[in-house]
């Protein structure tokens, strides 16, 4: 895969997503139960606190910077603890800010990758029957299509199961 092909599939899988939210409503994000307690405005606000972990990290080297620290408090170290803080995060946050910062964090990741070197080295990096597109810059390996991974992997069978059941009532 080479930058234009990464940067194609990237908006691919962003125009689905957005498929899927125009699919599920405006009425229905907030609707618990798609995923134990959590809506999908959960869900978006879960994937949209983990993003800036890829987007921090990959501005950082393609700048010769720092990379900066997460936004959650040092002292939360497992993914649990690191979930539930984002979750109470964004409990109270509008919908329309929640969704307005997955536009952003997109914007910023295709402009991530539109900034990469036209030679940057992408590879498939194969787990668990998925294959995931590693770049690298330097001797750092970043994955862009991280939060879609972690949506396909982790949380879309659910959302699916809940869209058919609410499809049936």
């Amino acid at each position: 895969m080479n930058k234009a092909e990464l940067l194609a599939w990237l908006q691919e899988e962003y125009r689905q997503w957005q498929a899927l939210l125009d699919e599920i409503g405006p009425k229905r994000m907030e609707l618990p139960g798609v995923a134990g307690h959590w809506s999908m405005k959960d869900i978006v606000g879960h994937l949209n606190g983990w993003h800036p972990t890829l987007l921090g990290p990959m501005q950082a080297a393609l700048n010769g910077e720092t990379k900066p620290a997460p936004a959650w408090p040092a002292q939360l170290k497992t993914d649990d603890e690191i979930n539930n803080w984002i979750y109470e995060w964004n409990r109270e946050r509008p919908l329309p800010e929640i969704l307005a910062e997955t536009q952003q964090q997109m914007q910023q990741l295709l402009t991530l990758v539109e900034a990469l070197p036209d030679d940057v080295r992408i590879e498939p990096m194969h787990e668990q029957g998925q294959i995931y597109h590693l770049v690298w810059l330097g001797d750092e390996r970043f994955v862009p299509g991280e939060f879609f991974d972690h949506f396909h992997d982790d949380h879309e069978p659910d959302i699916r199961a809940w869209l058919a059941q609410m499809e049936k009532e």
